[in-house]
């Protein structure tokens, strides 16, 4: 499993940043409506989606207990903390493709029987490290979707 979806990753972000680095700059700060992300702000969610679950992917496997517990992280907290709106489009489509790329490695060598590792986020139900992988690209699918690049 580690390579299937380290390969699915690999290939839904190669995919992806292609079309993304065909959006215009100028399409990418415009918020749609009130509550709702700009394109930017989508893209850096994904890279706080990328960095917090970096974090959980490499510390569960050095996990000795039965669950491992991770702290939850505020999504409107984090994209407004960092300005993604005023950031360059082809540098946050780079560093999203160049990050997640890591992920699918890091994913592609992972011991098959780390992924039975249970992961708790928050007080939330512990899920496997095997189904949390599989989650975090859901996700991603998800976001990339609303920006119809998939």
């Amino acid at each position: 499993m580690p390579t299937d979806i380290a390969q699915e990753i690999s290939a839904t972000v190669d995919a992806a940043s292609a079309a993304l680095r065909q959006i215009g700059e100028a399409d990418t700060s415009a918020i749609p409506e009130v509550g709702r992300w700009s394109k930017k702000q989508i893209i850096g969610h994904l890279l706080d989606s990328a960095s917090n679950n970096h974090h959980r992917f490499v510390r569960a496997q050095q996990q000795q207990s039965a669950v491992f517990t991770f702290p939850g992280y505020e999504q409107e907290a984090w994209v407004s903390a960092q300005a993604y709106e005023s950031s360059s489009w082809a540098e946050l489509v780079e560093l999203w493709r160049l990050y997640n790329r890591h992920l699918a490695h890091v994913i592609e060598h992972m011991p098959e029987d780390k992924l039975g590792v249970e992961c708790q986020i928050e007080s939330n139900e512990s899920v496997s490290l095997g189904r949390l992988i599989e989650d975090y690209l859901k996700h991603m699918k998800h976001h990339l979707a609303q920006l119809g690049v998939i």
